[in-house]
This record gives C-alpha cells, structure tokens and sequence, in this order.
C-alpha cells in the first residue's frame, strides 16, 4: 500500500464508457477532461480510485474479449490519453464493476491499461490507507443478487444483469436514432429499471406520438378529474341524490362566446368517455385488488429483482468494520445513488455516477403521463486525513487526531433539460425542476464521534 500520511485519494464510478452505437457518446467527455487534467497539474500527494463500471463492456456486444478495448481505445482516445496524463503525475487505480467485469477475466488488459498508467485491480474490492485507519472501495455489484458475478474472472459468469445490459440496453443503442427524437439511448439512466414500462410509455406520448394526436389528447388528459367529478355528480343527478346545476354551468360558460360553447362541449364530450370508463373501472378495481390480495397470500411475485438501494451495503459494511476495525470508510458505487452517512462508527459512502439522472416529475392535474426529468448531478469523493493539503498544495489545516474527512465536489455540467423535453413536458415542470445537491460528506472521528451535521444530507 502506499504511504497515505498526507495521500489524497479521490474517487469516482460509473461513468459507463462505450456500448453499441448510440451509446457511444460520452456526454461528460470534456467534463471528464477537465478533471483528469487537473490532477495532471496537482501538486497533492493523490490517487484517482476508479471504483466500477469505467466502462460499459457489457454494452458492447459487436466483438468479444479484449477486442472491446480495440473499440474503446478507437472511440475516446482523448479520453485515454487523459488518463495517461493523469497518471504521469498521480497514482490511477481502476477497479471493475459489473459492467466492465471482462476487465478481470483477461490479464491482457493489466498490460494494455497500463500503457495508459492505469493500475488494474482484478479483485472484486482494494484497501487503502488514510492516516492511520483504512478505506475499504468496491464497486458494490456483489451486493446485488442480479448482478453478483459468482466465478469472479470467469469470462462466461454471466448474471442477470448481463442479459438484460446484451439484449435491451445494447439494443436501445442501437434502435435509438430510428425515433423522432434520439432518446431511447438514456435506458441507461432509468433508475431502477421497474420504472422503464413508465418510462417508456412517457417518452412515447412527449416524443413518439404523432403530434396532432398528442395535442387533441392533452385537452382530454388535463380534464380528467374535472370530468370524473361531473360524471359522479351526473350520476347522482339521474338517482335524485342531488340536482346538479347544469343550468347555471350553461349559463356561466356561454358568458365566454365560441370558446365557453367550446368548453362546454369538451366537457360533455370528456362526461361521456369519462363516465363509461369509471363503470369499466369500479368493478376492476375490487378484481384487480381481491387478485393482489389473493397471489400476495401465496406469495407468488415474490422475487429477487427488486433490491433495497442501501441495505445490502449497510450490511456489508457492518461486517467490514468488524473484521477490520482500522477500516473507517466503506465506499462503493453501482446504486448510482451518492450518500454520505455515519454508520456504526464509519463511514459509508457512495460515490455516486456520471451517467445523465432521470428524475420522475407526475402531474399535478389530469392524468398526463409522468414526465422524467433530465439533470446531472457528477461527483468527486475527496477522501483525506485531516490536515492534508489542497490541490494547490498548501497546508489545508493541520491536526493529529487522526480525523478523516469526505468531501464530494460536483462537476459543474449544464442541464439537458432545455434540449431534451418538448414544450409539453416544460410546461407541466415549470417550478419543479430537479434541485437535488450531493450530501454535503462527512468526518469520521476515531475518539468515536461523527459530524452528524454532514453527514445528513443524502
């Protein structure tokens, strides 16, 4: 290991570079530039830990083996030649995932990365040293049921999440520029894929379906809960429930001229559809609810394929800490959700990913499709005993208590909003647009008290 009284480390993941075609783009390339060119230039004594999936291997399904790194060195070779630089002057450690976990299974890669002064790590997690306590880095895959490579560097371990990144994500890559707009690339970053059926059928009614018919739908969608409520009402009219002032309503919308008539219409157009549909819909309603209740008793939908984004890892750093109790860091990735909590004593941290974030916005009126917000939010993990020196070199503080502190830096990248959401989609997220900051880190204290002040915001 190396001598880590003043090392640095930072720490970045699932940047996901390379796949079929439309996944080729690397929308963080000149981000990803800047940063690696900056620590060309440092004067800190540091370490870039690449903690998984730098590649998406499993993406690229043209050619097999090390021929992938053929393709990848073809596509970014400034990207590689950044990390070359970077690693003239800091140490860059890469560590596979899931996704690049080919990278273990040949030994030809150790030599061809390292033409690019980037150590390969094999196994599945490596430890450091930071002060005089430990960080322990994993990619967090073998955590996940779907994607838990059983044989670790056996090329034909294939789990899950292979099939589903071969099949559907490499073939949205490939389908993605047949559209009206070039978005099925991003299937990438639906996140958890229980919300790609949402997903889909969201971006088909914004993006794929035929505008006139969007448009005459819109009307329709807005007034649905309007039009359920007269429909409850006309219906408790024509039991002599109540009297319904239809007369006034007329009155009241033909103030308006051609547009209240117009409105008025609408709405006994909507009454109508609305009204046959909620008589289709009561009776399934208790089907649907009596069926759930009834196959929930047998548990017969009871599966693996939903996994809790932080449990497992909680776990697993329970049991980090108690084999090595000089371990103060857990840090992994693959949930591509960045957190900084204090955890028995520790610290548990993931550093997040590069990839664009969708973000679910619903509607707040009618029944439009929910729409997915796009943003990035990329970090830095800056892990450093306290006292250590900032990337201009100078002292940043100094302290012998053998505190550890984790910092996350954002990589500054406009929003694609304003290129990726129609007009529709703006308008019903006008104020609502996603504003979600990386947790502020945390400091991990060996006399057995944790800033709780950082480590709040997740």
């Amino acid at each position: 290991m190396p001598d880590a009284d003043d090392r640095v480390y930072y720490v970045i993941s699932d940047l996901h570079i390379g796949g079929d075609e439309q996944l080729e783009e690397v929308e963080f390339r000149d981000e990803l530039m800047t940063f690696l060119d900056r620590l060309a230039e440092t004067d800190e004594n540091a370490e870039l830990v690449v903690n998984g999936d730098a590649f998406g291997l499993w993406e690229i399904t043209d050619v097999e083996g090390v021929e992938k790194f053929d393709s990848i060195e073809e596509a970014y070779p400034e990207i590689l030649d950044a990390f070359r630089r970077a690693g003239e002057n800091v140490d860059v450690t890469l560590l596979p995932g899931n996704h690049d976990h080919e990278l273990a299974a040949y030994d030809a890669y150790v030599d061809r990365l390292a033409e690019y002064n980037v150590e390969l790590v094999q196994g599945q997690s490596v430890e450091r040293r930071v002060g005089d306590a430990a960080i322990h880095f994993e990619h967090g895959h073998q955590r996940d049921p779907n994607n838990r490579i059983d044989d670790w560097g056996n090329p034909a371990s294939t789990p899950l999440g292979y099939y589903y990144n071969t099949h559907v994500t490499s073939r949205a890559g490939k389908l993605s520029d047949r559209g009206r707009f070039n978005w099925l690339k991003d299937v990438q970053a639906v996140t958890p894929t229980e919300r790609m059926p949402v997903w889909l059928f969201s971006k088909y009614f914004y993006r794929e379906m035929n505008p006139a018919l969007r448009y005459a739908l819109v009307p329709f969608l807005l007034l649905f809960n309007l039009s359920a409520l007269i429909a409850v009402g006309a219906g408790l009219d024509l039991a002599g429930v109540w009297d319904m002032p239809i007369a006034r309503t007329t009155a009241f919308l033909g103030g308006f001229g051609i547009a209240g008539t117009a409105v008025y219409y609408l709405l006994v157009v909507n009454v109508a559809v609305v009204g046959l549909l909620l008589l289709v819909y009561i009776p399934y309603y208790f089907l649907k609810r009596d069926f759930k209740q009834t196959i929930e008793r047998f548990g017969v939908l009871e599966t693996d394929l939903t996994v809790d984004a932080e449990h497992p890892y909680r776990e697993a750093a329970r049991e980090v800490f108690d084999e090595n109790p000089e371990t103060a860091v857990f840090c992994y990735g693959h949930t591509h959700r960045p957190k900084c909590r204090e955890l028995d004593g520790g610290l548990l941290v993931n550093t997040g990913t590069w990839l664009k974030r969708l973000h679910r916005r619903d509607g707040v009126i009618g029944i439009l499709p929910p729409v997915f917000y796009p943003s990035y939010r990329i970090p830095v993990v800056r892990i450093a005993a306290d006292g250590g020196t900032d990337d201009g070199g100078t002292d940043a503080g100094s302290s012998d208590d053998g505190a550890i502190d984790v910092t996350y830096e954002s990589v500054e990248k406009p929003s694609p909003a304003p290129e990726e959401l129609t007009l529709t989609e703006r308008l019903l997220t006008v104020g609502r647009a996603p504003d979600e900051p990386l947790p502020d880190g945390a400091r991990y204290d060996p006399s057995g008290s944790t800033d709780d002040d950082t480590a709040r915001n997740e």
